[in-house]
């Protein structure tokens, strides 16, 4: 993290109250807060970043079944949920331009419809997302974009995910693992793999993950090495880009962590640490989708 974004971010979380939820952690051993209901002020936040010029680009993977399953519904809760006030930019990324719907975007809002092959596995489409990230912020988002954020499509909003979620390095707790033991975490575990991990911190969702366009532009880059160094060696990571942004975020800490509610599975029967969901797994048709 550069000196300019770190003054940023300790002003910004001055503003937390950490103190408020003594339900949960709401902080890091290495001192990053932990997003949860009740820490913070949502008004204050978003002055604190319109006055900073903070912008947001969005990018979203569409391809083969999970457009016409999705992408509608992610793109429409979006607008009524996501980073509302500033300025944001989304990134389409499908093998099927011509089918993406047509959305009402509100003022300050602007939509990127991208090309991307289609793979035979969803594994590879999985982990080839990392090149294209990296690519598309190097050569676009760089250029007017402060923060990005990089979504799956099989979820929508439900309630505020707004500007108290911008940060240098932007990792998400995984609603199924944040309450388990280190010894419970799907690190992978074969040391052949660069994903392999003997222990860490936390367990994190690659369904979301975000921050500075340079923090993203480094993780993403990190990731797909190491997926390139894993297939010369004929292996691969047991959750693919998961496991890679797992270790590659152990290695280089987040400077903020999203706690469940900003993706949350309605499926899990313990919901008590949950005051609002921000974000809900949509139902998953694997069996259907993966082998479409």
């Amino acid at each position: 993290m550069n000196e300019e974004m770190m003054l940023r971010e300790n002003n910004q979380n001055i503003n937390l109250d950490l103190g408020s939820r003594l339900d949960v952690k709401t902080s890091t051993t290495w001192g990053a807060p932990i997003m949860w209901e009740g820490m913070f002020n949502p008004d204050m936040c978003d002055q604190i970043h319109k006055k900073e010029g903070s912008s947001v680009a969005l990018t979203v993977f569409a391809v083969g079944g999970y457009l016409d399953v999705y992408l509608e519904t992610f793109l429409s809760s979006s607008e009524h949920h996501f980073m509302l006030g500033l300025p944001v930019t989304y990134y389409v990324f499908t093998d099927m331009p011509d089918k993406v719907p047509a959305i009402k975007l509100a003022p300050q809002r602007t939509m990127k419809v991208i090309q991307v092959q289609r793979h035979s596995r969803w594994q590879d489409i999985s982990m080839t997302r990392m090149k294209t990230i990296a690519e598309v912020i190097d050569e676009q988002i760089r250029h007017h974009s402060t923060h990005v954020f990089c979504f799956d499509v099989d979820q929508f909003f439900t309630g505020r995910f707004g500007s108290e979620a911008l940060g240098d390095s932007v990792a998400l707790l995984h609603a199924h693992f944040y309450r388990l033991p280190v010894n419970r975490f799907t690190y992978d575990r074969n040391p052949k793999s660069k994903a392999y991990m003997e222990t860490g911190d936390f367990y994190y969702h690659a369904a979301i993950f975000g921050g500075s366009w340079k923090s993203v532009k480094a993780l993403a880059e990190a990731c797909y090495l190491g997926i390139l160094e894993d297939k010369k060696n004929n292996v691969e990571a047991m959750w693919h880009d998961e496991s890679h942004l797992n270790k590659y975020l152990w290695l280089h800490k987040p400077s903020k962590v999203l706690s469940p509610e900003y993706c949350w599975d309605t499926s899990i029967p313990d919901s008590r640490d949950i005051r609002v969901t921000r974000l809900q797994w949509a139902p998953k048709h694997y069996d259907k989708l993966r082998s479409s």
